[in-house]
């Protein structure tokens, strides 16, 4: 598992990124390369411009002709081979635009430009084989998709409403250890930071570590950095530099954890927070609801309170309504109330 403590110095940020990704050897995707040449040489012949490209609106015929020419099924498997073999961690391959684009297409027209130009999946796999830095973006890219950050925004101001006045009720000598689960690219994990120092309370006398499975998002957190989109960047930047320009960086810890693994018995928090998690596309199925809010609850000191808010949409929320997590924090020995945009809940 990695963990890294949060830096703006690019020299930190590149060594710890080298222990995340290695180069692969191009002579292993050969073969790759020559059947995605052959493939993207048949399409071409077959069907009219436009072909794939960045930016493109894709209507369903290009979507029909791609998949008859050039399918997903073909190209998917070398690039899962390219991940594997590029990264020094298992990757998790559901997170990945190839488990979820509708077509060849689809996928290279959310691409940025600078990632594909021409569509060619061949001229990707060779270019990334060659170019380590294009590599890097391509593996950002893939792995942390815009649409699971805010942009900056704060999701729930109700529960950071919630959150400020709940801290302001901690005696300002009580240290205090604190938990943002499921941090994803530590924007909540900063902004908590910044509302502990706002409350008065000395860096020495708290803690915010920010959890999360994916080992580039760990990476990404600890340095406020994600390559290829300097807006994502731009915008976590704003967000950290007030906390380490008052120090508060010391107190924070950015980790890769399993939240559907037992904790460590020394795991105790005084605050957990976890957002955008439990009952949506990435945890959804009952079985791991229920490891996941055991686990959490696990994770509470006696009196330590479990925050959880979302924003999936209705399909979602008539799969997992909120009464029914309430009821499953209820089961783990939670007292549970409605607190901002979601729930609020206690170990007694």
């Amino acid at each position: 598992m990695f963990s890294f403590s949060p830096s703006l110095d690019p020299a930190r940020a590149s060594a710890a990124l080298a222990t995340l990704l290695k180069h692969p050897d191009p002579d292993l995707f050969r073969a790759d390369a020559r059947r995605l040449r052959q493939a993207f040489a048949l399409f071409s012949s077959y069907c009219p411009p436009p072909w794939p490209a960045p930016g493109l609106i894709v209507p369903p015929e290009v979507h029909y002709l791609s998949e008859v020419w050039l399918p997903l099924a073909l190209i998917r498997p070398s690039f899962e081979r390219l991940y594997r073999a590029a990264l020094t961690f298992p990757p998790v391959l559901s997170s990945t635009p190839f488990a979820s684009a509708a077509s060849w297409a689809a996928l290279v027209a959310a691409m940025p430009d600078r990632l594909c130009r021409g569509g060619n999946p061949a001229l990707l796999m060779e270019r990334l084989l060659h170019d380590p830095v294009l590599l890097a973006d391509f593996l950002f890219w893939s792995f942390m998709p815009q649409r699971f950050y805010g942009g900056g925004a704060i999701r729930y101001p109700q529960q950071a409403l919630f959150l400020e006045d709940l801290i302001g009720c901690f005696p300002a000598d009580r240290p205090l250890r604190c938990l943002d689960a499921a941090c994803g690219d530590g924007s909540d994990s900063y902004r908590l930071t910044g509302m502990l120092l706002d409350s008065g309370r000395s860096a020495d006398r708290f803690t915010v570590e920010g959890w999360t499975l994916d080992p580039l998002e760990v990476w990404a957190a600890a340095h406020a950095a994600v390559p290829l989109d300097g807006a994502h960047q731009a915008v976590l930047r704003e967000l950290a530099q007030p906390v380490f320009d008052r120090r508060g960086n010391g107190s924070m810890l950015f980790r890769q954890a399993d939240l559907r693994e037992p904790p460590g018995q020394r795991e105790r928090f005084d605050l957990v927070v976890c957002n955008g998690l439990l009952g949506g596309p990435i945890l959804h199925r009952a079985g791991q609801i229920e490891t996941v809010a055991r686990n959490l609850a696990s994770l509470l000191r006696p009196g330590g309170m479990l925050l959880a808010a979302d924003r999936f949409h209705g399909g979602w929320k008539k799969q997992v309504p909120r009464e029914c997590l309430g009821n499953l924090l209820q089961g783990c020995g939670l007292a549970v109330w409605e607190a901002g945009e979601g729930l609020a809940a206690v170990k007694q």
